[in-house]
This record gives structure tokens, sequence and C-alpha cells, in this order.
């Protein structure tokens, strides 16, 4: 669909009021107040309270459900199993989702769905869970990677081949996928390296950590017609999944976003809105479902556990030659871990001759995987930026100039077949190396690492209207949900290309109903897509004003011009008329001429590449194993920082989730498969007294496909936070970490390791 905006990009010479400025964001108060309403703040009249039967085995046939007793129970107004799906075959993606939703001939995971029951009260509905009594027949389960891919490992799919793998023997198997990505030669590669360096590295699965658990309600109209209000990053796409799992049009089915009390990616699955729509179907009622949080860490998507083996080579010069890599990815039962993330991204920003990955998707006993930002990558790039230090050291080069030397810059073409325009790669290191961070000397027992990240970056479909009121102000809505306070930013961008000022423009999140699709609010995306469509409806608005004002002096729409906020005269030649701002227009014309709408939906591209370096100080107490954080600085290209405030809030959050990954978060199963964290207390997420004040600097190299020249900032600052972290302990403590998280009995492991090895 042509678009005004392919005729223009970003102007480096433009005077902007607006876009760089950090005016108070509009839904800040209500936020702060507690007046904002969350999944769980909608209450309808005559609404039911449902709640969840959950398998306690990891792997399990079921042979039978019984829910006589749970039926008879005074205030039960409906109660379903999977007998109440529509049956899809299993093996099928929209299959493998309805069964991620509630099982059916088995249970694959601790806190997989079996049943749900809608009541009066949540106490009846509990009341109930109890009554209903499921027959098992429990089965070998397996946890940890390394188990599912052994040869002897329990199978979870008799279905299953791997896909990808044409030497793949046909017999059932834990791999689901193969993935191999190459460039050049990798074997005269390695054959032309002075030095190659080489490790095995493992991760755990980690909670996104969003404070708001999962909440919907569910209306089933008797006409057929759903309305679902829910936390979600994801409206369309949950109106579509939903549409083919219970065999109901999407026209049907109308998504309404509540405000969203974080998500990280975490919220771009479904998990109680499916058992909440059938229940209200059955019941006749309203039902509201909202997780616990034991059920939010038993029954949603953790990122995937992984297993690596890296290896790399560099000549004397310091110039690496070449890169491989063996990854394996947890993706709970069924497949969906966008494992391919990471051959795409791991050692994207070095222009490396010769690369080959081999990658791996393995079912197993867990919970079904679910994006966080930058979904696979950070916990490879732990591994990568380890072995790029390892090389620097030996070639006795700085860290960052060793990075710097084989840095991707413009034209470079990278693995996955993109050649990249103007990119911030090198500013950013240079930046970081002039930070007086890094100039100030590291202390005796502390140690510093360095650590690089990079993110695509995306586009895609995105649908908007804007609406110009008699008064001259101004409402867009969009259809992406705001996970990380997106709506001031897109109300500057159009505030900017409209002239106005920014408390004239309110920005409104859209149900379904109200705008054509708009992709998941995920991969930064949102702030850079939505800018695009805003400012081609400003433009068409734009173009609207200027005709009813040449209407109004009756002269031809050539002779005016818009110019900050007010149609003008193009020159003295036209006339002596006055210029009419955007509201003396709108109230002149809106009854003659109707109001001022524009609506705009493309599938944006343009998305430009991101890149952050991230410098931490560490100390380890090799008593304890305990690691103190003793300073963090991020610095990251922007491309143009719209919100700076927004910007820096976005960078210390993912330094912040980064070291409580790199440090203590995980899953821990007991013998039985069942997870024994479920929970904050014993899930250990960072605290303020945990963290110390992560200093930032952006950078700006604009995007030159953008009107604004941004580049999206939410992914790519959690991709080296571990790795830095991890480069701070070996500096600290010589010798190097390998597994996540780097808890206190690991490094303690390390350091009897150590003095072992060199007394």
């Amino acid at each position: 669909m042509a678009t005004i905006l392919e005729e223009s990009g970003f102007n480096p010479d433009a005077d902007l009021k607006v876009v760089g400025t950090n005016p108070v964001k509009h839904d800040g108060l209500d936020k702060v107040l507690g007046r904002a309403k969350f999944g769980a703040d909608v209450y309808l009249p005559g609404m039911l309270y449902g709640k969840i039967v959950r398998s306690p085995h990891a792997h399990a046939k079921i042979k039978s459900i019984d829910i006589s007793e749970a039926k008879k129970l005074p205030g039960v107004k409906a109660v379903i199993t999977g007998a109440d799906f529509p049956e899809i075959p299993q093996g099928s993606g929209w299959g493998d989702m309805s069964r991620t939703t509630i099982a059916r001939e088995k249970v694959l995971f601790d806190g997989h769905p079996v049943a749900a029951i809608a009541a009066i009260s949540e106490q009846v509905a509990k009341r109930a869970c109890k009554l209903i009594k499921v027959e098992y027949d429990v089965l070998p389960h397996v946890i940890e990677v390394e188990d599912a891919i052994a040869k002897d490992a329990p199978i979870l799919h008799d279905y299953m081949r791997t896909k990808g793998d044409e030497d793949a023997p046909d017999v059932p198997t834990n791999i689901c996928e193969k993935m191999v990505s190459k460039i050049g030669d990798i074997d005269s590669g390695f054959a032309s390296a002075d030095f190659i360096v080489e490790n095995d590295f493992d991760s755990k699965p980690m909670h996104q950590g969003y404070i708001e658990p999962q909440g919907c309600i569910a209306d089933y109209s008797q006409d057929g017609l759903v309305e679902l209000w829910t936390c979600t990053q994801a409206p369309f796409v949950y109106r579509d999944r939903l549409s083919a799992i219970l065999k109901i049009d999407a026209a049907k089915i109308n998504v309404q976003q509540s405000e969203l009390g974080g998500g990280f990616g975490g919220k771009t699955g479904f998990y109680a809105e499916p058992l909440a729509i059938v229940l209200s179907k059955k019941a006749s009622a309203p039902v509201k479902m909202t997780l616990t949080r034991t059920e939010v860490f038993r029954g949603t998507g953790p990122v995937s556990g992984t297993k690596s083996r890296i290896k790399m080579g560099c000549k004397r010069n310091g110039k690496i030659v070449a890169a491989e890599a063996e990854l394996y990815f947890q993706t709970g039962p069924y497949t969906g871990s966008m494992y391919f993330n990471a051959p795409n991204a791991m050692f994207t920003r070095y222009d490396l001759p010769n690369i080959y990955i081999e990658a791996y998707e393995v079912v197993s006993n867990r919970p079904k995987v679910n994006s966080f930002r930058a979904p696979c990558v950070p916990q490879i790039v732990f591994g990568v930026e380890g072995l790029i230090d390892d090389m620097a050291k030996k070639v006795g080069m700085d860290p960052i100039d060793f990075r710097l030397k084989n840095a991707a810059t413009e034209g470079h073409t990278t693995i996955y077949g993109d050649t990249w325009g103007p990119v911030g790669f090198v500013e950013t290191l240079e930046a970081a190396k002039t930070t007086e961070h890094y100039r100030t000397p590291i202390k005796s027992g502390e140690g510093r690492g360095i650590s690089c990240g990079f993110w695509f970056n995306r586009g895609g479909e995105t649908a908007s209207t804007m609406t110009l009121a008699p008064d001259g102000t101004v409402t867009i809505s969009t259809g992406t949900a705001d996970v990380a306070g997106s709506r001031i930013s897109i109300a500057m961008m159009a505030a900017e290309e409209l002239g106005i000022d920014v408390d004239k423009v309110r920005v409104k999140m859209s149900d379904t109903n109200s705008l054509g699709f708009n992709r998941v609010t995920a991969g930064s995306r949102t702030t850079f897509s939505v800018g695009m469509v805003v400012v081609d409806n400003a433009r068409k608005c734009i173009g609207e004003l200027c005709r009813r004002a040449a209407n109004e002096w009756g002269v031809a729409e050539e002779e005016v011009k818009f110019e900050n906020g007010e149609v003008k005269p193009a020159s003295s030649n036209v006339g002596d008329f006055a210029p009419m701002s955007i509201g003396d227009i709108t109230s002149k014309t809106t009854m003659t001429d109707g109001a001022i709408v524009s609506s705009s939906s493309m599938n944006v591209t343009g998305a430009g590449p991101g890149f952050g370096v991230h410098i931490v100080d560490v100390k380890v107490d090799e008593g304890t194993g305990r690691v103190d954080v003793l300073r963090w600085t991020v610095i990251q290209d922007a491309g143009k920082a719209i919100h700076p405030l927004q910007v820096e809030g976005q960078l210390q959050g993912a330094a912040i989730q980064g070291m409580g990954w790199a440090l203590n978060e995980e899953y821990i199963y007991t013998q039985e498969g069942q997870l024994d964290n479920p929970g904050f207390l014993d899930y250990r997420m960072p605290v303020a007294s945990d963290v110390p004040m992560v200093d930032c600097k952006i950078v700006e190299v604009p995007n030159p496909l953008h009107p604004f020249g941004l580049r999206g900032v939410g992914e790519v600052p959690v991709v080296p936070t571990m790795a830095a972290v991890g480069n701070a302990i070996t500096a600290a403590i010589g010798i190097r970490p390998t597994s996540l998280p780097m808890s206190p009995p690991k490094l303690l492991d390390l350091i009897e390791k150590r003095d072992t090895l060199y007394p």
C-alpha cells in the first residue's frame, strides 16, 4: 500500500520542538495513584469466577476425569475439560496450542490445566476444584535439555520427528526442529586462525517477572459474540488464535486491552482466556479469571533454557576469522521458542567471514516457553561475548579495541541476508571507551567486564486512526499494546508533525473491532511502527486542513502551506489572510464538511538494527560466592531518542533484569518434576538493595528510513547483560563461569577448582 512516507525519511536538519524532550506521561498519574484499570480491575454485572485444576505431574496419561461431585456443589455454574474444546489433531500448530491451553490425552508439565470451573465466588470455585478427581498413569519425565536429547530419554510425542534434519532416523524424538546457518568456509577459517577458543555453556529457564499476573473477563453472548477484556501484548493475535482453536469466527471476537502491568514478551501468549470463553459459553454469564503468582510460575511461559558449544578463532592481529556453534533450546512440550533468533543474532555485530551454526529446538516437561526481551539471544551471547574477551586476552588487546577491530559497519551483509545502511555499533563502542566509568581504574579485588549486544528491531503490520476534534485537539487510536510507555512517544511524534503542544494529543489503545490488524507489541517494533503510521496520518490530516483553509480563502490548495500548527498563505502574493490554527479550521468546518479523520494501515519496513555496550564492575566474596554489582553503565544507539527519559528507563530496566538472570534467577525442579520455587520468595529476583545506579549514555546515529530517525530500544539492552557480568566475574576470580545463573554455589565450586588447578 503506497504511503506518503515512501517519499520522505529522516531530516537531520529538522528543527524539532517536541521530539527529544521529556514531557510528563499522560497515563502516569493514574498509574501512580492506582486508578488505572489493569486486567483484574474489570467487573461485569452477574459475572462468575473461574479457577483452574492443574496437573501435579510433569508427564502422565489422563485415564479419567470425574467432574460429577464438582458440578453438584451449590454455586458452581460450569465445569469444563478438554472434551469441551474443538478436536484439533496433535502435531498441528493449532492442535498444540489447544492442548497447551488444556490437556487432552496427556499432561506434559507440572501445572498443565486439566479442568476449569466457573462459580459464584472464588471460594466456591476453589472448593469445587478439590472435588474433581483425575486419575493419572504417571510416565517418566524429562526436565533438562541435555537429558531430553539423550538416546534413552523419555519421549513426549510418538509422532514427533526432527523438522529440517533430512538425516534424522524415522523414530520418535524430542528434537522437534533443526536449523543450519552458515557463511563462507568454516574449515578454512579455523585453519587460518592463530588462536582458537572454545567452551560449553548452559543456562536455565527464567521468568519475565512482570508485576501483574494475567487476568481476563470473557463474556460469550447468546448470539455467539465474544467480548474479552485482558492484559495482553497481542490483542489481534489473541483474537485470531482464539478463533482458530475455538472455531469461532474472528469477527465475533472482540479483544479489549487493559492497562499492562509488565509483559516483556510474557504476555504474547494466552493462558486463561480460552478457558474463560468456554466457561462463559457454558454458564451463559461473564467469567473472570485471574492467575495467582504460583500459577504464573507453574503455568505460563519462561524463557528457553539452553545448552551450547561455541568455538571462535582469530589472527594475531585480532581479526576474527571463524565462528562455530551448536545450540540446543528448550521449548516446553511444544515448538514455539523462537530459537531461530539466536543463530541470526549471536555473532551479528561482528564482520565475520566464516560462520557455521547448528541450532536445535527440544521439547521437555516444562511449561511452553514464551518470549522475553530478545528471545533466545541473551543466553547465547553470554557465551559468545565470553569467548570474545578470551580472544582479546590472547592477542593482548583492550577488549573494546578488539571489538572495534571486528565491528560490522554500513554495507555489512548479515547471516540472515540483510545488508545494513547506517548503523551505530562503532559509535557505541567509541562512546563506551570514553566514559568516565571505563577510564576509571578498577580497584584491587574487583572485576570489570564489557559486552556488546545487537537486535534486529522489527516493523510489521500496523494500523491507526487520527481524529481532529472541533477544538483542535487530537485523538489517536492504536491497536498496539502500551507495554512500556509508548503512548507518550506516539503523542510526541504526532504533536511534532502537527506543530502543536503534546498536551493536545491523546493516544488510546483500541479494541480489535475498531482497527485493522496490528502485530504483537514485541521485537522493539511499537514506537517505530506506530510512529510511521501516525506521521502518515498526520500528513493526511494536514492535507485536508490545507484543502479546507484554501476553500475558506477561495484560493488553490497549492497556494497555502502548513507550518508550526497553522495554515498560512504560501506567499505574500496569495493575499493578506490571517493564519488559521487547527482549531480554527476544525471549528469552522466540522459541521459542514464533517470531522477530519485519517486512517493508515501498512506493513512497516525499515527498522534500523540497534547496538549497545555494557560496562559492569563486580566484587566477588570468595568465601560465600556472593556477587555484588558495584557499577553499571549502558551505552546504546537509539537512532533518535523520542523521549530520552523513557529510553533511559528501558536501558536501566534491562540491565537490572539481566543482572537477575545472570546471578540468581532460575526454575528449580524436584526429582518428581514439580516446580520447587513458584513464587517471588524463592524465585530470587533483584530488589532495590541489590542493584547499583545504572548510568546511561544515549548515542544517536539516525535511522534514515524513519521520519524521526528512531531505532527500537527495548530488546538491545538486555542482550549484553549476562555476558558483561560474566566477564566481570571472570576478571575478579580468574576463571570463567559458563553456566547461568552464576549463583553462589556455582561460583564457590569454580573458585575451589581454580584453587585446585592453580594452587
